[in-house]
């Protein structure tokens, strides 16, 4: 069990908010989580509906939540969506509502999204957990940690000791052991230690069934009733997985990705949009013939941050080093991410 600064896996765990996502990782609601989740029992919030209309719909959400409180949540493929304001003008996509009150609030939704209505939980104690897969130990990784309901950045700045991270035999998958350190990690205050450790194990089950890149549950949380849920999900996909995942990736809802990426998927082209100014050109090559120009007389009037790997790598940087020309070095992908964000805010 390692403990300490998530940062560099923390803005990669934070792909999942982001408003239009890669097509390399698939998205899907909330709802369709949940469909998946319960079906590789575990324990998740079991009552609720989606609408994509209200017309007749309040009776029918309302057999699924009957209670006095309700959770109303827009489906959207994104993070932080208790901060966004709808074209309405209503505040945050997460609402506590009266069962009275659900369809004057899903309307102000409605027609620009889909709405999930579902059971208000009770909860008593708020946890963090994800599996990732991470680089560096070339398998799945468990974050987790005590605290949670607020992004893993925020939770690495505040709480960096109190950060789990637990990686996964690749070949030998989840053992007791290893879902032990998690659950003991998040020094639970009620849930019972045995069956929190089969939810555990059934969670990392669920991730490699389905192809995922990424499974977060933020909030896992202990109830009332002394269970461990997972109060909320969000997962991403394998695009490489497709073939094998159909009903998965059937679900894709195209309408909250960004158009270039979907645009550029029809046309089987590799594509992915970025944020932000700083530009990336990667050569992938299939064969041991690659094609670069041997000079080009180019005046750079921005950063050029070159990470350079391979057969006879040291030449090369010498060659680099001695051109005269203003280029940034790096040692790997992280050093040289770091260096380019550096650069761009000079």
């Amino acid at each position: 069990m390692v403990r300490g600064s998530l940062g560099k896996l923390a803005s990669r765990l934070s792909v999942a908010g982001r408003w239009h996502q890669q097509l390399r990782r698939l998205n899907i609601h909330e709802y369709q989580e949940r469909k998946l989740m319960m079906g590789s029992t575990i324990s998740t919030c079991p009552r609720g509906a989606a609408a994509g209309s209200f017309q007749g719909g309040q009776g029918r959400l309302e057999e699924h939540v009957p209670q006095r409180e309700e959770l109303l949540k827009s489906q959207i493929l994104a993070g932080g969506r208790g901060l966004g304001t709808f074209k309405s003008g209503l505040q945050g996509g997460v609402h506590i509502v009266k069962a009275e009150e659900a369809e004057s609030i899903a309307s102000k939704m409605l027609g620009q999204i889909l709405v999930y209505l579902c059971e208000k939980l009770s909860l008593t104690n708020e946890m963090y957990f994800a599996i990732t897969l991470d680089r560096k130990t070339a398998g799945p990784l468990i974050i987790a940690c005590s605290k949670g309901g607020t992004s893993i950045e925020d939770l690495a700045e505040k709480y960096p000791d109190m950060i789990i991270k637990v990686p996964i035999d690749v070949f030998k998958g989840i053992t007791d052991e290893d879902a032990a350190k998690v659950v003991d990690g998040l020094a639970l205050k009620a849930a019972d230690r045995q069956s929190s450790i089969e939810q555990i194990k059934k969670l990392y089950e669920l991730f490699c069934k389905c192809d995922c890149t990424l499974l977060e549950i933020n909030p896992l949380a202990e109830t009332a009733d002394n269970k461990l849920v997972a109060a909320d999900a969000k997962l991403n996909f394998d695009d490489n997985a497709a073939f094998r995942q159909k009903e998965i990736f059937a679900l894709r809802d195209t309408t909250q990705e960004d158009p270039r990426e979907v645009a550029a998927a029809k046309a089987d082209l590799n594509y992915i949009g970025l944020d932000g100014e700083i530009g990336c050109m990667v050569f992938p090559v299939q064969n041991i013939i690659v094609n670069f120009p041997t000079r080009c007389q180019v005046d750079l009037k921005v950063p050029v941050v070159v990470r350079l790997e391979g057969t006879n790598v040291d030449q090369g940087k010498r060659i680099l080093k001695e051109s005269g020309m203003t280029l940034i070095t790096a040692e790997d992908l992280d050093d040289a991410a770091e260096k380019a964000v550096k650069a761009s805010i000079k």
